[in-house]
């Protein structure tokens, strides 16, 4: 279900509504403001999910609260798509992702309803092999884009000292020949935890155990590792290949947070970021994290808040396994009653 807070976000929702149309999903599509129909807001988010929304996409700009208004009333997961209108869209952009537990909102960069489209897509691709079949032939498309903007833009360059055929190859081999030295298999899916938990530094560790607390309390599998993309590619790499059968990822790292990009650059699988609080009170890494370019969206939570990371995790999971349904459920009923 689609839900902008006013008609003026329809250019955006269209961005949204586009990629859904591509991938084949279907949708519902509401207009429904947290302040001035709040009890629509309530009626179309409780109904929705009885009738089977498994994924709430909240388009909104401003002060933004909507994508937290439809996270109270929902066990299921909500993307939040934060709209420019002032101050850049930074000020939609706090307001969807620094959400209080145990209410997540998978936040994708400021205008991007197109990479709302495609979460939304790779979460029911968690349990639905069509789905990652169509994100894949998405995710291919992309990248012959790029491939075809090389050969045209060098077909175009005149420079009396530009070599074209410094680094001949053929499009098709590359991924062949930077693999050739790796020595790695994927675990089977039966040996695969859900999650593969990545950390971009020993000092992120005490930020990640929420997250880790948090799935053991849903009984949801997980691997947890510590390993930077920039000090260790290689290891980086066959770790990705290792977990490729993983449901979901998530990162945690500060500043550049090169580990939620970098798992993007190897995976079609959801993608749960963590910006941690290390320079610039956390603003570098969070939007580092959410500002991803169309077709590699990371469902950005708030700063520090893995806890929230780990919450939004078992929504995602919940949404085909009634036994995580169930812990979930106790457990957001648990913490709203403290």
């Amino acid at each position: 279900m689609i839900i902008l807070g006013s008609g003026s976000d329809l250019k955006i929702a269209e961005k949204c509504i586009d990629k859904l149309e591509e991938l084949k999903i279907p949708y519902d599509f509401k207009i429904s403001s947290a302040h001035r129909t709040h009890q629509k807001v309530k009626y179309d988010v409780i109904e929705g999910t009885k009738r089977g929304i498994e994924v709430f996409i909240a388009i909104a700009g401003l002060a933004a609260h909507l994508p937290g208004v439809i996270a109270s009333f929902t066990h299921r997961p909500v993307i939040g798509v934060p709209v420019e209108s002032k101050f850049d869209g930074l000020d939609a952009l706090y307001s969807c992702v620094q959400m209080p537990f145990p209410a997540p909102v998978a936040t994708v960069g400021i205008d991007r309803g197109d990479n709302a489209a495609i979460l939304a897509a790779e979460i029911i691709g968690t349990y639905d092999k069509d789905m990652r079949e169509r994100i894949h032939n998405l995710r291919v498309s992309y990248k012959n884009k790029v491939y075809s903007s090389e050969k045209e833009i060098l077909n175009k360059l005149n420079g009396n000292y530009i070599e074209k055929d410094f680094l001949p190859y053929d499009f098709d081999e590359i991924e062949v020949k930077v693999n050739e030295n790796l020595d790695v298999d994927p675990l089977p899916p039966e040996e695969c935890p859900n999650i593969a938990l990545i950390l971009g530094s020993n000092s992120d560790m005490s930020i990640a155990k929420k997250t880790s607390t948090l799935l053991d309390r849903m009984k949801i599998s997980y691997d947890l590792t510590v390993l930077s993309p920039i000090r260790h590619p290689k290891k980086f790499q066959e770790h990705m290949i290792k977990m490729k059968n993983a449901k979901l990822f998530i990162g945690v790292s500060g500043l550049s947070s090169q580990v939620t990009g970098s798992i993007a650059g190897y995976s079609e699988r959801v993608i749960i970021g963590v910006p941690c609080d290390i320079e610039l009170v956390g603003n570098d890494s969070l939007l580092s994290m959410v500002s991803m370019p169309t077709g590699a969206p990371v469902a950005t939570v708030g700063i520090n808040n893995s806890k929230n990371c780990g919450i939004l995790a078992g929504e995602i999971l919940a949404i085909s396994d009634k036994k995580i349904e169930k812990e979930l459920t106790r457990l957001k009923y648990k913490t709203a009653n403290i």
